[in-house]
């Protein structure tokens, strides 16, 4: 059984490291599509000024966070509330809620629709809660 657990937990944390540091970095070499692509959404300039720079250097540090044992309830922790973040919004965009639908994903998660997107998101946010419940021995000491 507890062999299963590490499996499950190294495989949900591999995949969260690719992830993030796949659209941080995409967002940081590609500097200049990734600001403007957050000054092209629905929010005001202030925040897509600071948003710009916050978002691809969270993912990095999640990244890093969840790569060392020591820091990964805190790498999971951020994952979680950074995932809920972008789901609400794209179940948002997908709902109709804004006039105008920017995206500013990295990659393969362009070419996803916004249900797909929704879906694939809430997959990460599942697998990280389980995570998180099958360990919970381990990250309450």
């Amino acid at each position: 059984m507890m062999e299963s657990k590490l499996v499950i937990e190294q495989t949900a944390v591999f995949i969260l490291v690719m992830i993030w540091t796949y659209t941080g970095m995409e967002k940081l070499l590609d500097w200049k599509r990734s600001w403007n692509a957050f000054h092209n959404q629905t929010f005001p300039k202030e925040l897509a000024d600071i948003i710009s720079y916050a978002v691809p250097i969270s993912e990095i540090l999640l990244a890093l966070l969840l790569a060392f044992a020591l820091t990964r309830w805190w790498g999971l922790i951020g994952s979680l509330l950074l995932l809920t973040v972008f789901n609400t919004y794209v179940g948002l965009i997908w709902w109709g809620a804004f006039p105008r639908v920017p995206c500013n994903c990295a990659g393969f998660l362009e070419s996803m629709g916004w249900a797909e997107h929704f879906w694939f998101n809430a997959a990460l946010t599942l697998s990280i809660v389980f995570v998180l419940w099958i360990n919970k021995k381990k990250y309450k000491s």
